[in-house]
């Protein structure tokens, strides 16, 4: 019974998580303010919705089934964000003037 009251507090605000990142992703005006929305949040609330299964479900095949789903978000999600600010940067849709340091500048583009 305890466990399964931890498991739904951990469905609950993985989902607060989740819809966060969502609200997130529509009220921003900026690229990086977009992109940081989309990538901490949201794996955040993924993670903690996969161990709310875990918990609930209790069984190894599904921890097992569950672990590859997180790994590959939190390899993909930092990767996928460092190309869009990367090509954000090239087309100009980033502000130079509010970057803090531009390691870009005296790259190639």
């Amino acid at each position: 019974m305890a466990l399964d009251i931890v498991a739904l507090v951990l469905v609950l605000i993985g989902a607060l998580l989740c819809v966060t990142a969502a609200i997130g992703l529509l009220r921003f005006r900026d690229v990086p303010s977009r992109l940081h929305a989309a990538t901490k949040p949201q794996v955040l609330g993924l993670l903690l919705i996969a161990l709310a299964v875990a918990l609930s479900l209790r069984s190894w095949t599904v921890v097992a089934s569950l672990v590859p789903v997180v790994l590959i978000q939190m390899a993909t999600a930092p990767l996928s964000a460092h190309m869009i600010g990367r090509q954000a940067y090239r087309n100009g849709t980033i502000h130079e003037e509010t970057l803090v340091v531009d390691e870009l500048r005296d790259a190639d583009r």
